[in-house]
């Protein structure tokens, strides 16, 4: 008995690495994240390599500027992702760190943190894999 629940424990395990592990991202993903304004939302397209990610989103243009394209990398371990994007502004460079939990093949939940100003801030994303 203890030998078949050591057993299964272990197939158990080894099943949920596996699946962790074969998780790609690679694709468009559309972020949303609610606000005071309501839902604000943000395609972001990933390339993944192994535990290698490149990340690239339009950033909208501000003052009839046109939208530019950002691109950055991060990594993908297990279901943990991460990724900074730089953006420059007239203000100067500004970074922002994501970081998220791949829940499944189309979902991640992702935080936002950045600081604007000396103030921090966050911001919880859903993504979902935009179908192709």
């Amino acid at each position: 008995m203890k030998k078949s629940m050591i057993l299964l424990l272990a197939l158990l395990t080894t099943g949920i690495l596996v699946l962790a592990a074969a998780v790609n991202v690679t694709g468009t993903w559309t972020m949303t994240a609610e606000t005071q304004r309501g839902p604000r939302t943000q395609d972001i397209t990933f390339n993944q390599d192994g535990e290698k990610l490149a990340v690239s989103m339009m950033m909208p243009g501000r003052g009839g500027a046109e939208p530019t394209e950002v691109k950055s990398e991060g990594t993908v371990k297990g279901s943990d992702i991460e990724f900074k994007i730089t953006r420059t502004t007239p203000n100067g460079e500004f970074t922002t760190t994501y970081k998220g939990k791949i829940v499944d093949d189309n979902n991640m939940t992702i935080t936002q943190e950045s600081n604007m100003g000396g103030q921090a801030r966050t911001t919880e994303w859903k993504a979902v894999r935009k179908p192709k």
